[in-house]
């Protein structure tokens, strides 16, 4: 699909985007749906989702199953918990998302050297521990043999990005020659980046320096094309950023003065959320909380930078924790529990403005879930963004809500669930008997296996603009095909779909449920 100049908002999105200010006309083209689908969790020989065939068939499957959104999770390279929010660069790609099948037609593995690896025996769960101690002894050969001083494109690549990768492939390195350690417990002179310890370091390290300069060359050429092939097929890629950056980042190492630490570059205040119905003690995320401030000061200078390299490789940005632009829940550095904190004034519409100012009307999805004051709400109304509604937060006996789909919006983009939740078929057991009974009542059904279809129908037949579903939802699983569960280690992020799950039989249903809710432009109701 070709890139068009939008009727309405001048963009340069693809056709269907999610524009601000979009006209009651312009709704047939937007009413459309899509899947969940992490890239991790597609099928892989290597232990691990990736850019290989098996995306490229995924993405064939969307098209011919009548979907026009495949929405994935943050692609950064992986930190504590191997959480994809909890990344060692914002602007960095996964090296686990690499094609070796591509490396091995280019000739630079070879079958037999991929072969021999124990990348794990479960086709249905990521075993990153192996992942970890085999992906890069594999990238590392591909780099000796690649003869990267006579490969233009990488030279370009590296100075196109410079502004990032430089600093993000010189802190692995430093990193891995530290044993892994954070790099608040580097020596003082690295650790605030004196100007002698830099230039020792990168004398010293620059094989190793070039080496992760060279997974990220071979991680944006391979994802562009895929998302190039995506969109051909006419499917928008919806990205996925947290606002916040992780403490043990490349970002944080290499941009104190955006963040609130002392002058030892350590936390004043961490991020996180408010004791709640759901967690007592509230969360305790640990991420640096932006000096705001500062930032005003440069016209987000480094934010617009990083929201323009998103959009160079996401159709549409969904903004996890929105509210945080409105105001934050700061953490004193050091506290066991989120209890002591304390709401801060954040930035506010003047971000946005700063930004359409920057980059235009670009399309966004705002994650507004949550607890949400009205100065949040009138945040959200004021960008014209869409905000989410989720289906598994809808049904409360007690009393209305906002996600139940009779109270929706056109301008809003509805989930079954997202990564944060369980699967519907894992959700139904752990419902309240009461809610189970006003779930089965709004949506006309006596069994409860009979939910998980409603449901995805249900979203499908609302009034948002866009409808989103977990693949696993399509595939009916239960609780063992969950994403993540908050606020916990281990077992997370590590669902994988069986290599042969998307049937025809579920293409075909999925395109009539797209052709019945007419969110299948290309196609006339049956």
């Amino acid at each position: 699909m070709k890139k068009v100049l939008h009727q309405v908002c001048g963009c340069a999105a693809l056709t269907n985007c999610l524009c601000v200010n979009s006209r009651t006309e312009m709704r047939k083209t937007m009413r459309r749906c899509g899947v969940l689908m992490p890239i991790s969790s597609l099928p892989s020989r290597f232990g691990i989702g990736g850019f290989s065939k098996e995306a490229y068939e995924f993405v064939d499957f969307l098209a011919a199953s009548g979907q026009s959104v495949w929405q994935i999770l943050p692609l950064g390279p992986t930190g504590y918990g191997d959480s994809p929010y909890q990344s060692f660069s914002t602007f960095a790609g996964s090296p686990y998302y690499i094609s070796l099948d591509a490396l091995i037609e280019e000739g630079l593995l070879t079958e037999e050297e991929c072969a021999s690896v124990d990348f794990g025996d479960d086709e249905k769960k990521v075993h990153y521990e192996k992942i970890y101690y085999t992906r890069f002894k594999l990238l590392r050969q591909a780099f000796e043999r690649a003869n990267i001083n006579e490969n233009t494109a990488y030279h370009e690549f590296v100075e196109e990005n410079k502004h990032w990768l430089k600093d993000y492939a010189m802190y692995m390195a430093i990193k891995d020659s530290l044993g892994g350690i954070s790099w608040i417990e580097w020596e003082e002179d690295i650790r605030l980046r004196k100007l002698q310890a830099m230039a020792d370091y990168e004398s010293r390290l620059a094989d190793d320096i070039a080496f992760y300069c060279y997974q990220q060359y071979l991680f944006a050429a391979q994802w562009l094309k895929l998302k190039s092939y995506a969109n051909d097929k006419g499917i928008s890629i919806v990205g996925d950023i947290p606002i916040y950056v992780a403490f043990d980042s490349a970002d944080t190492w290499a941009n104190p003065e955006l963040f609130q630490l002392n002058e030892e570059n350590v936390p004043i205040a961490v991020a996180g959320c408010p004791p709640d119905a759901f967690s007592a003690t509230g969360q305790l995320w640990g991420n640096p909380l932006y000096r705001w401030d500062y930032h005003e000061e440069t016209e987000f200078a480094w934010w617009m930078r990083r929201l323009s390299h998103c959009f160079n490789i996401y159709d549409i940005v969904r903004i996890d924790h929105f509210r945080g632009f409105d105001a934050y829940w700061a953490i004193p550095y050091g506290d066991e529990t989120a209890e002591g904190g304390e709401w801060k004034t954040g930035p506010g519409y003047k971000f946005f403005e700063a930004m359409k100012k920057a980059l235009g009307n670009r399309p966004v999805i705002a994650e507004d879930l949550g607890f949400l004051t009205p100065s949040v709400l009138k945040l959200v109304k004021k960008t014209g963004y869409p905000g989410m509604k989720v289906l598994q937060f809808a049904f409360d006996s007690r009393d209305e809500n906002d996600y139940l789909p009779h109270n929706y919006p056109n301008n809003c983009v509805v989930y079954t669930g997202t990564h944060d939740n369980d699967t519907v078929n894992g959700w139904i057991p752990a419902m309240s008997r009461k809610d189970l009974a006003f779930a089965k009542k709004y949506l006309d059904v006596r069994r409860n296996a009979d939910i998980c279809e409603r449901l995805i129908r249900t979203a499908l037949g609302c009034v948002a603009d866009t409808a989103v579903i977990p693949m696993q939802d399509y595939l009916e699983l239960g609780a063992e095909a969950r994403i993540n569960t908050p606020s916990t280690l281990g077992g997370n992020w590590e669902w994988r779909i069986e290599s042969d799950a998307c049937t025809q039989e579920l293409s075909e249903h999925m395109l009539e449920l797209a052709q019945i809710y007419g969110r299948n432009p290309k196609t006339k109701k049956k």
